[in-house]
């Protein structure tokens, strides 16, 4: 991205999500190797571990999405990409921003469906869990995928914008 979207609201705001994230996946850290000591040496599981990691992976994947995006870091196979933007820049730009535009589409597909099991869950009080010994209520991690996929679709949409207006993707792709 160029220099003018670094310290947008925007960009702060995905960076702290991101941040979340990253200390999430510590505290997730934490709590696995506490629950692996007290189950092994100890006798004493920490009740909900599996759950709750298994729920929080998906949140933070969404936290961090739009940061991997704007940044370039999002995991991607581009050698045609390395050779067209040598080659042919025109159609290496078109890929680039077509490439933007489907993602953006995909996560605005994935938001409309998500958003409805997030209304649901908060009306219904949804938990996870096993009643009288570990619940959680699940709305908030749907609320996370929800707003997770509603900034990747900005970003993606911010990438598009910026290639369109001349600045070349950041990432892997060489393209001097």
């Amino acid at each position: 991205m160029t220099q003018k979207y670094h310290n947008s609201f925007f960009i702060r705001v995905i960076q702290f999500a991101s941040s979340i994230g990253t200390l999430w996946i510590a505290l997730l850290m934490f709590l696995i190797v506490a629950d692996v000591i007290g189950r092994n040496f100890l006798n004493l599981p920490i009740t909900g571990v599996a759950e709750f990691a298994s729920r929080s992976i998906v949140a933070i994947v969404f936290l961090q999405l739009a940061a991997g995006i704007i940044s370039g870091r999002m995991l991607r196979s581009d050698t045609l990409l390395q050779v067209l933007w040598q080659r042919a820049p025109r159609l290496g730009r078109t890929l680039e921003v077509t490439y933007s535009l489907v993602g953006a589409v995909i996560f605005g597909v994935l938001t409309s469906i998500a958003w409805p099991e997030l209304l649901d869950s908060w009306r219904n009080n949804d938990y996870f869990g096993t009643r009288g010994v570990f619940t959680v209520a699940s709305w908030p991690f749907h609320a996370l995928l929800v707003l997770g996929s509603a900034f990747t679709i900005l970003a993606f949409i911010a990438s598009a914008l910026d290639i369109l207006r001349g600045a070349q993707p950041k990432g892997s792709v060489d393209h001097e």
